[in-house]
Order: C-alpha cells, then structure tokens, then sequence
C-alpha cells in the first residue's frame, strides 16, 4: 500500500504539492488525472522517491521514502513518458541489459526474462533491433525493461501517448492484466482511456486534490447539470424564451439560427427529465423537432469543471 500524508513540495515560492492525502492499495489500478503543471508529475516523482519532499511524507509498504529511498526504490517499475530505450540494441539484450543493472543473476535471471517476454508479448520480436519495433511492441518492450525485477508497484506516465487505436486495446489489456498481481499508477491526459482502463481515479488541481473516486462515484457526485440540444424547425426565438420561461425544470443556455432552424441548448437536474414537456410544448407551437439529445456528464465535464470552472456546485 502507498500511504501520501500531508504531502507538500516547494521550488522556492511556487508550491507545487499543497498538503495533500491519499492511498493506494495492493491489486488497484489508479488513475491519477491533472493538467499541466498541477502537481502530477511532482507526486509521482516523490514516491519514487525522485524528489524530496519539503514536508510530509509518503510511505510505501510501511517503509517511508525519507529513511528508505534505496528500498522503496527497488519495489517501483516505473515507464517514463519518454520511453528510453536503446534502438541499436536488441530486444533481448536490452532486456538482459535491464536485468544485469539490478543484479539479476542466474536462474532469477532465466526465470526474469521467460516472465517478462510472455507477459509483454515479445516472444516473436526477441531477437528483432528495437529500432525495427513499432510503436506498440517499443511500449511493450518499456513495459517489460519497468516489470523485469517483478516490482510490486507500477507507475505508467503516458503510456499510450502515440499508439494507434490498436495499439492502445493492446497496451490497455496488458495494463489490466499486471494490474491483477501489481499496484498500477497511471497519468494520462486521455481521459477515455483512463475510464476504460483504472479502478479509482484522483484529480490533482493546484497542487491540491479536487476529486478521489471510481469513475461511477464522481459521476454520482457531479452536482452538474443534463446538457440538452434541441434543433428546432419553425421555431422564433420569443417563443423558444417562452419554453424556458414556463419549463422551471430547464436553464436556456444558448440559442442561435442554423441553416434556417434554431440550434438550441439547455440543462436540467440529473435527476429531473423534462423532454415529454417540451414535446408537449413543441407540439402545440407547431414546431418541427429535428433533434434533441440529451448529454449527461462524462469523465471530461468533470475533469473540465474541476480544472478550468473553478470547481463543482455543492
């Protein structure tokens, strides 16, 4: 388990980690969420015990990264954004490579490397130059350099930054399935991805933590609003006002003319539904409906109104 307390991290008078709390525990794959320059990056290169903090601490497997370091090291794989592997080398010998600069020897050795290469999938790319490796098998191979020591905890930074759609199925399900014996943190600014693909997920805003749960509880706890669009043929724009005006349910958000139609946006409780009223409404004004779909929250608004608006409703 990784335990954050109180964790804080100044460069001179720019505090980039404010104080913040949080836990990770064995089996979880964790999503950690934040815009540049939030405080992400500088968290994750605590526990990894990269950089000190200026106060608090962070403890990994009850040993704290201040009296520890070489310890808590030895139990993180970590993939850095930037894959840094050597393109001349094969992937064998990288591998091998990786696993002489920690000391694995013998029949560790042997038994590392016959791990690595069928988690990661490498068995028909092991005597391939890396720099003949698309860019999925060079993400596999990164993965299988941060996993070769069996480490209990992984922090992936990016990792399917430049896939293409395939290659990210491919690298989630991999993620997925090291996550059923490892701790797994990612950062990522694809949200989507991270939906598919984690278990919990923290946002870091400011150096400060805006939002700790599984996707399904932010949602639940989004004191956001439905996102409703309307395309409406002969409609005017007094009567589209008069809609608003006698649906209390409804908050007019924007109306403009399209093509000869109205493009009209509104929102509403989640927890009201007010379209078989404004049907009713559209009916008897003789309008045309050509559209209206509904918009609930999703991962983004949320991200977005934690990050840009300035926070939630309470």
């Amino acid at each position: 388990m990784i335990r954050v307390e109180n964790l804080v991290k100044n460069y001179g008078d720019v505090e980039a980690v404010r104080g913040i709390d949080f836990e990770i525990h064995d089996g979880e794959i964790l999503g950690f969420l934040g815009e540049n320059g939030a405080g992400k990056s500088t968290t994750l290169k605590i526990i990894t015990s990269f950089l000190s903090p200026t106060s608090g601490n962070v403890y990994v497997n009850d040993l704290n990264i201040k009296d520890h370091s070489l310890e808590i090291r030895k139990q993180i794989g970590y993939l850095p954004e930037l894959n840094p592997l050597y393109m001349d080398m094969r992937v064998f010998d990288l591998l091998e490579f990786s696993a002489r600069v920690r000391n694995i020897e013998g029949k560790a050795f042997k038994q590392s490397m016959a791990r690595v290469i069928e988690q990661c999938g490498l068995n028909g790319v092991v005597h391939k130059r890396v720099s003949d490796l698309s860019k999925g098998y060079k993400q596999r191979l990164g993965l299988a350099t941060a996993i070769i020591h069996d480490p209990k905890i992984l922090i992936l930074d990016e990792p399917v930054t430049g896939l293409d759609p395939n290659q990210i199925v491919e690298i989630r399900e991999l993620i997925k399935s090291l996550g059923q014996e490892k701790m797994v943190i990612i950062s990522s600014h694809i949200l989507h991805e991270i939906e598919a693909t984690v278990d919990r997920i923290i946002i870091i805003h400011a150096g400060e933590i805006v939002a700790n749960g599984t996707s399904e509880e932010l949602m639940a706890g989004f004191h956001g609003k439905t996102q409703l669009t309307l395309e409406v043929k002969n409609a005017d724009s007094d009567s589209i006002q008069k809609l608003a005006d006698t649906t209390p349910e409804i908050v007019l958000t924007k109306m403009e003319p399209v093509n000869g139609n109205h493009l009209v946006m509104m929102e509403y409780d989640k927890n009201s539904d007010p379209r078989e009223s404004i049907f009713k409404f559209a009916t008897a004004k003789g309008w045309i409906l050509l559209e209206m779909s509904p918009h609930k929250a999703q991962l983004e608004d949320i991200f977005r109104k934690l990050t840009i608006d300035g926070g939630v409703d309470a």
